[in-house]
């Protein structure tokens, strides 16, 4: 495959991820739909750090275009430089993509390790913390969160999916990485009639 025609690919994709964290992170600010929720003390710190919305969503979102615009016809035209000035811009950009990831990564895990912040025995806390994560696998411990209601379904399920999304934006963006070098060097084997405008 050509490097231009990867690059869309792999760009359409990371711009379909980072939408996926996006919307995933604004529903944990809202536990089981209800917006009364909405207060520092009802939500945990990872939904506040927005590792969906600010990591793998618009620190993610730049290459994700810059791969998609490296994949077209590039600011040098169709010559021997062809697009490897979009493919450079694009290296930088996945490196910078490959950070939002991690960053995603690391504060869903630790939302899923940690747990919700919920309402347990009239004390409001991270019952969860104390069990390094074990308590994924024991779902009666789940009901035992009084207040807000289902949260912890809801926080498992949406920091589970934020943890899968950053992990595929991680090797899309290693991916375009490696990919936008070779273009970089190499150039675009499509021709010129090729090349979309």
């Amino acid at each position: 495959m050509c490097t231009g025609k990867c690059a869309r690919c792999v760009g359409l994709s990371l711009i379909t991820l980072c939408l996926v964290c996006i919307v995933a992170n604004a529903l944990l600010l809202v536990p089981n739909g209800e917006t009364s929720w909405t207060n520092t003390k009802h939500l945990s710190l990872q939904v506040w750090l927005m590792g969906g919305f600010i990591g793998g969503g618009l620190m993610v979102l730049c290459p994700g275009i810059a791969a998609v615009r490296a994949g077209g016809k590039g600011c040098c035209g169709a010559g021997c430089c062809g697009n490897r000035c979009r493919m450079l811009r694009s290296v930088f950009s996945s490196a910078f993509g490959v950070l939002g990831a991690i960053y995603c990564l690391s504060v869903s895990g630790a939302g899923l390790r940690n747990g919700p912040r919920c309402l347990m025995n009239g004390e409001w806390g991270y019952h969860f913390e104390d069990t390094a994560g074990a308590y994924l696998l024991n779902r009666t411990l789940w009901d035992r969160c009084e207040a807000p209601p289902r949260v912890v379904p809801w926080n498992v399920t949406l920091f589970s999916l934020l943890v899968a999304a950053s992990c595929l934006e991680m090797i899309l963006c290693g991916i375009q990485l490696v990919n936008a070098t070779i273009g970089v060097f190499c150039g675009d084997c499509r021709k010129k009639q090729d090349t979309p405008h």
